[in-house]
């Protein structure tokens, strides 16, 4: 599949062309994402057709994926997504391949604080995370001159405050913190999204102490009934 032009003009992307180069890559002046593009073979579609999940994410063990009936195409499917999950272990990483079949949680606070808004993963020590998505709509980035901290907007911030002074004594600076506010970021006017694309493995850069780089900012797609996606993270 080819990558989203927006990924290839972005000053904050460094594109590399092997699982070395994206592993020995430091995030440093600016840049907090680096993508290894592939078209990867097998049919994954035919892999989450056979998958009877419920509602929400499901964590795909590898038994799992060997009890389905597959054509010889499904199941080079499932060996790239191993071997992929192989390749992340190896780094002594925890990688998860999850089949995700909408979400079950609700959104009660003013601002939405799910994956599906735009944020930043964040850690206590230095760490990365790795995405890949096999099937279904990919996650989407943006720059970070293209957003603004959701706190920082004034609108938001106030209605922020209100809620807090509702149902929490916490300080109002310490109670974003607590609930990720401080993670999550809205779009500039006129700011484009560009999209990760399938099969590609990503590794972005977290919020964590020290870090040289900003944290990449990124979401999930909103769910769309009756649509699953198939993907790697860890």
């Amino acid at each position: 599949m080819a990558l989203d032009p927006f990924v290839l003009q972005n000053p904050q992307i460094c594109v590399v062309d092997a699982f070395e180069a994206l592993v020995g890559f430091h995030f440093e002046k600016g840049v907090n994402a680096v993508c290894w593009p592939r078209d990867l073979e097998g049919d994954f579609a035919e892999v989450v057709n056979r998958l009877d999940v419920p509602q929400g994410i499901t964590h795909l063990t590898e038994e799992l994926l060997h009890s389905l009936d597959l054509s010889p195409a499904g199941q080079k499917a499932i060996e790239v997504m191993l071997a992929d999950m192989e390749r992340l272990r190896e780094r002594a990483l925890l990688p998860t391949l999850d089949c995700v079949n909408g979400y079950t949680h609700e959104i009660e606070s003013p601002v939405r604080t799910d994956v599906c808004s735009f944020h930043a993963d964040s850690a206590t020590v230095q760490a990365d995370t790795w995405l890949c998505t096999y099937h279904g709509a990919s996650s989407e980035g943006l720059r970070n001159d293209e957003v603004i901290c959701r706190v920082d907007v004034p609108e938001t911030r106030e209605e922020l405050r209100q809620w807090h002074a509702q149902e929490d004594d916490m300080p109002f600076e310490e109670w974003l913190e607590e609930h990720f506010y401080t993670l999550h970021y809205a779009p500039q006017p006129g700011a484009v999204p560009f999209r990760f694309g399938t099969g590609n493995l990503w590794r972005i850069a977290l919020q964590y102490p020290g870090s040289p780089v900003p944290p990449c900012i990124h979401r999930a797609p909103d769910p769309v009934p009756g649509e699953k996606r198939l993907l790697l993270i860890s």
